[in-house]
């Protein structure tokens, strides 16, 4: 018999998180479906300081405690990537490569995503000096100069963060001021090393595989200048700033939307199909920030739950008492000596999904005892491998067990490689100590070697068999990037399925050379075979069709 949940919420940003608070109180049985690590554009903001009652924090660590709260009101989360809907029925059905999902109700906060702007080179140099993501990518432009496209809040704000890695940066505003709160354009005009031009627009970036030469016209005096590398860096960034749109392709046909693909709805959040609302930044709406995407994610879910009250009444639908939980108790201290990228209720968590391991996994990492990222590999490792029965752990300084290092490749340090239970390496490594967003792609490497593991479509599962060559993928990532977990899982969910591929996880601040053979500027980043360099995420099915 199919679970039929009461709301369905699509999308774990800030919207779709406030949204799931409420409709857990109001103990309506929820699920929030995930892509990636969720968070939306909250997770890449560095700092949040106008959202009231907290007056700084970093934006994925408001998304952190978002998601603890809607844990202790029973939420359930599921990561899923969302290929289709039918809102026709009284009972809503989501599509996902893992399968079909039900409910009563559905809120669709898929939230929105950069623009891109079009200038010559833009999609040419993505990755190589253009880039849309300050968190993710401001560590690659440590010493360099940087122009930031923009004059709204976002470009302000990202301004900001980029001086503490940029030499200088030069806002790029094409109006004739700032369009965002007097407070952030008070701090970008009193930061030393921050230029602004007003009245400027770019019109194309230049050069030999990275970046090198970039040409700005004022669009008042029509006079053009360009900007060129200094000899000594011989690049420098782009990061582009313009809003964004919304990420609701997949709707199209389901529900009413404007010209622009912004969903429609009333003041309560509800769209013109009954027992579907839409909140956050994918509506039409004069001010998007956190806490009205928070807002709407609110009223969302309080109408949701008398459209769901009235229909399981209607229905003669009765729920069965809930059997009342322990109340939590007070999270204490990591015990001295275990690894600090684990709390207490992580590994309680951890515990329960290797609790489910169908299969044993061997984790073994060479550890080279020179590279203190090897040895905290190593207490990380050591840590993890006693919160799971048929989990395992061989650890071999560097140079001991030559056999071992041939049979992983271990050609990089630090590395963890996984082995399966019949001895065999499953073409899964990691090249860095998986914290971060990276912490998340870890887990579901054992989870997804060991089984069950997460759902595949028949069809993907099929592509991915039938790939013959050999294939090496090394996913270069930063650890503060939310969409690489994605990139990574979805590689080493290839090679565990097909012996001839390999797939690394490879933490980019540990591997400058990298870097810089392969003019990596941007993250996540794949390199097929030591030749092909692939910018920017990926589904499964794409990296599939990248080895055929």
């Amino acid at each position: 018999m199919k679970k039929i949940y009461d709301l369905l919420i699509i999308g774990g940003g800030p919207a779709g998180l406030s949204a799931g608070v409420y409709a857990g109180r109001a103990k309506l049985k929820t699920i929030i479906l995930e892509k990636g690590t969720g968070g939306g554009q909250a997770a890449t903001t560095s700092e949040i300081a106008n959202y009231p009652g907290i007056r700084h924090i970093s934006g994925p660590r408001l998304v952190e405690e978002m998601k603890l709260q809607n844990e202790d009101f029973g939420v359930e989360f599921a990561k899923a990537d969302v290929t289709g809907v039918d809102f026709s029925g009284e009972v809503k059905v989501v599509r996902t490569l893992g399968g079909d999902y039900h409910a009563r109700a559905v809120i669709i906060a898929t939230g929105a995503s950069p623009r891109t702007l079009g200038f010559p080179g833009e999609e040419e140099f993505t990755g190589r000096g253009v880039a849309y993501c300050s968190t993710c990518d401001g560590e690659f432009f440590e010493g360099l100069e940087v122009f930031v496209i923009g004059a709204g809040y976002a470009a302000a704000e990202e301004a900001i963060f980029l001086t503490r890695f940029a030499t200088k940066v030069t806002i790029i505003a094409r109006e004739s001021s700032f369009s965002c709160a007097p407070s952030i354009v008070d701090k970008v005009m009193a930061n030393d090393k921050i230029e602004v031009k007003f009245n400027t627009e770019i019109l194309g970036v230049h050069g030999d595989g990275m970046i090198q030469s970039a040409r700005f016209i004022n669009n008042v005096t029509k006079e053009e200048f360009e900007y060129k590398a200094k000899e000594e860096d011989n690049t420098f960034g782009v990061f582009v700033f313009i809003g964004y749109e919304p990420k609701t392709e997949i709707f199209k046909g389901h529900i009413e939307m404007d010209d622009a693909g912004y969903i429609l709805t009333d003041d309560d959040m509800k769209t013109n199909v009954n027992g579907v609302y839409a909140a956050g930044d994918l509506r039409p709406k004069s001010l998007r920030q956190i806490i009205t995407a928070v807002s709407d994610g609110a009223i969302a879910a309080t109408d949701a739950g008398k459209y769901i009250e009235e229909e399981k009444d209607r229905l003669g639908i009765k729920d069965e008492p809930e059997v009342e939980k322990p109340a939590k108790k007070e999270q204490a201290a990591v015990p001295a000596g275990k690894s600090a990228l684990l709390s207490d209720a992580l590994r309680g968590q951890l515990k329960g999904i290797f609790g489910k391991m169908e299969s044993d996994v061997t984790m073994v990492s060479v550890v080279d005892e020179s590279l203190p990222k090897s040895v905290e590999l190593r207490d990380f490792l050591l840590d993890v491998a006693e919160l799971g029965d048929k989990l395992h752990l061989e650890l071999y300084n560097k140079g001991e067990n030559a056999e071992i290092e041939e049979k992983i490749n271990a050609d990089k340090f630090p590395v963890v490689a996984l082995i399966n239970s019949n001895g065999e390496y499953s073409g899964v490594k990691f090249h860095g100590v998986p914290g971060g967003h990276e912490l998340n792609s870890f887990i579901l490497a054992i989870y997804n070697l060991a089984g069950p593991g997460q759902a595949l479509d028949s069809a993907i599962l099929n592509s991915i068999k039938g790939i013959s060559k050999k294939a090496n993928i090394k996913v270069m990532v930063s650890l503060a990037c939310h969409y690489c977990p994605d990139v990574v899982v979805g590689a080493q969910r290839i090679a565990i399925e097909n012996p001839n591929v390999e797939a690394e996880m490879v933490d980019i601040s540990n591997f400058q050379e990298i870097k810089k053979k392969y003019k990596v500027m941007s993250v996540p980043a794949m390199i097929i075979n030591d030749e092909q360099v692939v910018f920017g995420a990926k589904k499964i099915d794409e990296i599939a069709a990248l080895l055929v």
